[in-house]
């Protein structure tokens, strides 16, 4: 197939230089790295995510039966500091 590809001046400095290197014409230099990369792509797994799990929990000293009393503190305090800064 013949089609028209506008390459950047750098990659196709390299491109040329490759086919040097290999004795290759540009058309097959460029149809060999461009055959190599999109078989890499294909063929390369997706990296793995894993999940290091850890033991959740309150740091000692923490009640969590009075966590709703220290939320009702917190908001008496936002308020009163509220209500003193109000004019």
């Amino acid at each position: 197939m013949r089609t028209t590809v506008t390459i950047d001046p750098d990659v196709a400095e390299k491109l040329h230089n490759y086919a040097h290197r290999r004795g290759l014409s540009f058309k097959k230099a460029l149809n060999e790295l461009i055959l190599r990369g999109l078989s890499q792509q294909t063929l390369a797994k997706p990296e793995r995510f894993e999940v290091h799990p850890h033991r959740g929990g309150f740091r000692p000293g923490i009640d969590a039966n009075r966590l709703n009393q220290l939320v009702d503190e917190l908001e008496v305090g936002d308020f009163i500091r509220e209500a003193r800064t109000d004019p």
